[in-house]
């Protein structure tokens, strides 16, 4: 949540940038911006050639213009530091600013995000342009948010960085002998016998198999990745700290990407004020997916509201098809991103730009520069919406669940840079299993990180925990032995944070909670299945047979009971999903991954053994489910993403906030296609 005294609405707007157009076509701008009910403005995202033409000089008259003029047209801004692109100048002067690719290539000056986080040139421009900044604008009171670079991200092999990851390794492991225990160096005779030794892991030392894709030395790979983010991360800590010297009450944000791997978001939603992202789908995608994306992005933070930074609000021009956003669904999507926990509705952009790269994805003012454009006329609708009918009610509201679902970032890494015992490990993908099925069954959902409590939640779901690091184990077993359930599933416990396996069995340090030895796994090729039948945690249902996929293992009970077994090949019998019961707990694993059909069976006995219940019970595919609640009150937002009307029986008193109209226990309220409902209830109690 933005926490300000200036926000007494959901914040409505997006990317501006006037610099790219005549300063006589601004005041038109604004009339258009007042007509479409829009109240802040991102400002200077990309502006740091104007803002500083040479290496001593810096000229703030056109932002001045253009900070004066939204002030005065009555428009809040999240201020940009523009140091998500260099200038040509810095790149020509000092070539360190640019990045080296993993093949070995120092890029010349280009693109955005053409910058080296470890080049001391950036590391001291930035932190500059950043504090220059705040001085000059510091006495703007409509500054809501402090925005700094701009999507972080890609990664850089450069001499500077091979410099600096060397000093990271000192630091984290201290002595040589200590990092070649950790890398377990003895393999292949990749003893280092000094720190020099020691060189970035790109195409050119052979370590990545495919692009950069796979590694064949996996300690050193993964130990890059958090010496990448970690660097990343230092370039925003030195902006942020510049702003809050000046600026100490202004909060500071960066807009991130959904399900990024480059980056462990985890730690920098920890140095933020408070979370943003972009949320662009993909043409294809389900609504799961992008609402998944939003549950991660308030999960990082611990479940606080968070800001939808950018959306489109037409097309997407940069994906593989420039798919228009069919009537009402711009609409939909930025109530379901409030559903998940926005208190923003932003858009990138307000107004199309003429040239480059991105001059044909959409906009609120397109290059017509009229009012009367089918998408203008849905912003401004969707905009009174915002303002009328909306206005603060949802604003800071939580999104209360009794189901977590563990996701981090390295053990992302540490999974897919296996070399075995399959290509079709995909850790989002079995992760998106679990909640897919919940998500359909309208589960209220969290998402929880290895450094999260775990003693709120009645169920906790940890999908292929390879990685299980120090101290983990027993968090788990804590939970578990008061009480709590936990999933596991294949390919979890293998190894500790090092990437280095435990022996003794898998699945490692889990296999005492989960009371299981996994003796081997059968990779199954794309096409094939196994199989097995599940009839229930009682089996008191009848048994329905489901494919058994990706992997198969081979397990042993100890003391757990066998749920299920396979059905084919010479491992028939043998158990698939096991159930241990552990302190007052219980933990269950499964061995395989399965269909959306077994997903919904088994997580819907699994919560109702937990006590968990839905937030509406209907049985429709295409509708979705979500709740906030705050002081003042709960709000269930019910969202139709199909294509045709649905009727829903409500089971509480309540009122749509967004029709006015008043229901009873028992009423029917029809939802037409695209279309939302926000119930609201005075008291904070799900409906």
């Amino acid at each position: 949540m933005i926490e300000s005294d200036k926000i007494h609405k959901i914040l409505y707007g997006g990317d501006y940038n006037p610099e790219q157009w005549p300063e006589e076509t601004w005041q038109d701008d604004m009339r258009l911006l007042k007509k479409a009910h829009i109240d802040i403005v991102t400002l200077n995202v990309f502006s740091w050639a104007l803002l500083q033409p040479d290496e001593y000089t810096y000229n703030f008259s056109m932002l001045d213009k253009i900070m004066n003029l939204v002030r005065d047209n009555g428009l809040k801004v999240c201020l940009a530091t523009s140091t998500a692109a260099v200038p040509a100048w810095m790149a020509r002067l000092h070539p360190d600013v640019c990045r080296t690719s993993h093949i070995g290539i120092h890029k010349k000056f280009g693109r955005r995000h053409n910058f080296c986080p470890n080049s001391p040139t950036y590391k001291k421009y930035s932190a500059v342009l950043a504090s220059k900044l705040a001085q000059r604008y510091k006495g703007y009171s409509n500054i809501v948010a402090w925005h700094i670079c701009n999507e972080y991200g890609g990664l850089c092999y450069c001499d500077n960085c091979e410099k600096a990851f060397r000093q990271w390794l000192k630091n984290k492991y201290k002595t040589i002998e200590n990092l070649n225990k950790a890398w377990d160096t003895n393999f292949w005779s990749h003893t280092f016998y000094d720190w020099d030794d020691i060189v970035v892991p790109d195409c050119r030392t052979e370590e990545f198999e495919k692009n950069g894709v796979k590694s064949v030395y996996q300690q050193i790979s993964i130990d890059y990745l958090r010496f990448n983010s970690d660097s990343l991360l230092a370039c925003m800590k030195a902006e942020k700290e510049t702003l809050k010297k000046e600026t100490p009450d202004i909060p500071v944000t960066t807009n991130m990407m959904g399900i990024y791997k480059q980056l462990n978001y985890k730690d920098f939603a920890d140095a933020e004020d408070f979370v943003s992202w972009d949320n662009y789908p993909e043409y294809g995608e389900e609504p799961v997916d992008i609402a998944m994306r939003h549950d991660l992005m308030r999960g990082i933070k611990g479940g606080k509201s968070f800001a939808l930074m950018e959306q489109t609000p037409s097309v997407n021009n940069w994906h593989v098809y420039g798919r228009l956003k069919r009537p009402g669904v711009m609409r939909l999507w930025s109530y379901q991103a409030v559903a998940h926990g926005a208190d923003t509705v932003m858009f990138y952009q307000m107004k199309r730009s003429v040239g480059a790269c991105e001059k044909y994805h959409g906009a609120v003012i397109d290059h017509a520069g009229t009012s009367t454009t089918r998408v203008f006329r849905e912003v401004s609708e969707l905009g009174r919406e915002l303002e009328y009918k909306i206005k603060d009610l949802t604003l800071g509201g939580s999104c209360a669940s009794d189901i977590a679902i563990l996701f981090d970032w390295e053990n992302w890494w540490a999974a897919e840079f296996s070399a075995g015992p399959t290509t079709l490990i995909n850790y989002v993908q079995e992760i998106k299993a679990y909640y897919k099925a919940l998500f359909k069954m309208h589960y209220s959902i969290d998402f929880i990180t290895v450094s999260d409590n775990l003693e709120k939640y009645k169920l906790v779901i940890a999908p292929m925990l390879y990685m299980v690091k120090s101290g983990y184990d027993d968090k788990l077993k804590e939970y578990v032995k008061n009480g709590g359930a936990l999933i596991s599933s294949y390919f979890s416990g293998y190894v500790n944070e090092n990437d280095i396996v435990t022996t003794g069995g898998y699945p490692g340090k889990l296999r005492d909670l989960l009371g299981i030895w996994v003796e081997e796994s059968d990779a199954i090729p794309e096409g094939e299945s196994n199989s097995f039948i599940y009839d229930g945690l009682n089996h008191d249902k009848t048994g329905t047979e489901y494919p058994a996929s990706i992997l198969c293992d081979l397990m042993h009970t100890e003391n757990a009971i066998s749920l299920t077994s396979y059905k084919k090949d010479f491992y028939s019998g043998m158990p698939a999903i096991t159930v241990n019961h552990y302190g007052n707990g219980t933990a269950i694993y499964v061995g395989t991954h399965s269909s959306e059909t077994f997903y919904k069976e088994f997580l819907g006995d699994i919560c109702d053994s937990c006590h968990i219940t839905q937030l509406i019970k209907i049985d429709s595919g295409d509708i979705e489910v979500t709740e906030r609640r705050n002081a003042n009150g709960a709000f269930l937002f019910i969202l139709n993403h199909g294509t045709k009307e649905a009727g829903i029986a409500i089971d509480r008193d309540c009122r749509d906030i967004i029709s006015d109209i008043e229901y009873k226990k028992g009423d029917i309220i029809n939802i037409d296609r695209t279309d939302i409902a926000v119930l609201y209830n005075k008291m904070q109690e799900s409906l």
